[in-house]
């Protein structure tokens, strides 16, 4: 079934490019057919495609090849672990199954910490700061460095 000129639609506010509806899926692109590459899919039809999928978007599920970001969690590890150790391409299921059978040293080894897992760095101790009364004034001031507040600095060059 060939895509003639009228039946593309562009991607407009309620239909997205066929690059972004395959994100949302979870599919690699190319892989898609045809006719799913060629034409925008509204958020009506990916609804459907959610809930209904058709044996295409089974079969590609179920036997890849997979975009990285499926790759990654099949496998347990980030996108920049997949890049950095070469793998940063598409997967098919078997190909997934093989690895995780046959693990190489680095997908094996424990992921380097993260900011959000390393230890925390030594923080510098705080500050004391002294708090104390402006004669004259009911507010509370922080005499920060241990320098005279405002208001004190002035009522003593008044005494002066």
């Amino acid at each position: 079934m060939g895509v003639n000129e009228e039946s593309v639609r562009q991607p407009s506010g309620t239909a997205m490019k066929p690059q972004t509806a395959a994100k949302k899926l979870g599919i690699y692109l190319p892989a898609a057919p045809e006719e799913f590459q060629a034409t925008a899919i509204t958020h009506a039809e990916l609804a459907k495609l959610h809930t209904d999928p058709p044996e295409w978007l089974q079969a590609l599920r179920r036997t890849g090849p997979h975009p990285r970001p499926v790759v990654a969690q099949k496998l347990g590890i980030t996108i920049a672990a997949l890049k950095r150790n070469g793998m940063d391409k598409p997967l098919t299921t078997a190909e997934i199954k093989a690895l995780l059978e046959n693990q190489p040293d680095w997908l094996r080894e424990p992921a380097p910490p993260t900011p959000k897992t390393a230890p925390p760095l030594a923080k510098k101790p705080m500050k004391i700061h002294r708090w104390r009364r402006v004669p004259g004034h009911s507010a509370i001031v922080m005499d920060r460095h241990h320098r005279r507040p405002p208001m004190q600095r002035i009522a003593h060059h008044a005494r002066q």
